[in-house]
């Protein structure tokens, strides 16, 4: 009986961490789907813009992390709504609707405004997460990082196509 017990236990942190890790995996290929064919906009784009094929497979791996993240702050707290991971769902919201302001609109201006919003709310995840996690918190940084990198990206195409 005690041995159902903790097997079910660890099936059940198991299935929870694969479904906190590939969340935000889905939330970006919606975004993605509803955003349309990013590749094939012409626009002029700034200094340092690296190739196209470099965004799907740095967001895959960015998700990843950032999902994993998510787990580990989870299972170190008593109920999944607590403040860290209501910062994480909020800016997991707001990064799902950078893309579609972007791609789908191609309203430059107020995708960076998008995503400065993102990066405030992320900066607030982060912190949130190292003093649930520290190792959650270590795994939101290359995100962050990622996020000023998109920033600097977005003004420029902002102030060339405008």
């Amino acid at each position: 009986m005690v041995s159902n017990v903790k097997d079910k236990i660890k099936y059940d942190n198991r299935l929870k961490a694969v479904l906190l890790t590939a969340l935000p995996l889905v939330v970006g290929g919606l975004s993605a789907a509803i955003a349309g064919d990013m590749s094939s906009k012409d626009y002029a784009q700034p200094p340092l813009s690296p190739p196209a094929w470099v965004f799907p497979v740095v967001w895959t791996v960015l998700y990843l992390m950032m999902g994993f993240a998510s787990y580990l702050v989870y299972r170190d707290c008593d109920y999944l709504l607590n403040d860290a991971m209501k910062c994480f769902f909020y800016q997991l919201f707001v990064n799902f609707c950078w893309s579609i302001v972007f791609f789908r609109f191609e309203l430059y201006t107020a995708a960076a405004v998008v995503l400065g919003a993102l990066l405030l709310l992320t900066i607030g995840t982060t912190v949130q997460f190292f003093g649930v996690n520290k190792t959650a918190g270590k795994l939101m940084l290359p995100y962050l990082a990622w996020l000023v990198f998109a920033l600097y990206l977005n003004i420029g195409v902002a102030v060339l196509n405008a």
